[in-house]
């Protein structure tokens, strides 16, 4: 009877040793789920900036790309307005020289077609 009794101790001292084990898993869980919500949203913000920083890197790319080919139009469009414009100022000029040269014919045509003058008698 008494080694009954000792069994029936040893027993009930096992499940309640057993249960305390557990209480202090679920109590060590609860502790450990708690900060792991925060540490999965702040994962996820993560991940959401990461794609988002490498969204606006390959923006950035093509925006250099970009304005690399814009500067390179801009020089050419700009050499093609400098070369207009140095055709019209040498047409400009080619015009004047021939105004004048045409301006000094007429007025040398002018003096050609002046009489002569009288000749002077003397007596």
């Amino acid at each position: 009877m008494l080694m009954a009794k000792c069994r029936t101790l040893q027993e009930e001292n096992e499940e309640i040793g057993a249960m305390a084990f557990e209480g202090k898993i679920h109590e060590l869980g609860m502790k450990i789920a708690v900060p792991k919500t925060p540490n999965n949203q702040l994962g996820n913000q993560f991940d959401g900036l990461y794609k988002l920083l490498d969204g606006l890197t390959n923006d950035i790319e093509r925006s250099s790309e970009l304005m690399s080919i814009l500067q390179e139009e801009l020089k050419s469009t700009s050499k093609d307005v400098e070369l207009t414009r140095l055709k019209e100022m040498l047409s400009q000029k080619e015009a004047t020289e021939e105004d004048t040269d045409m301006e000094e014919r007429d007025r040398a045509a002018k003096d050609t077609d002046a009489p002569d003058p009288q000749p002077i008698k003397v007596d």
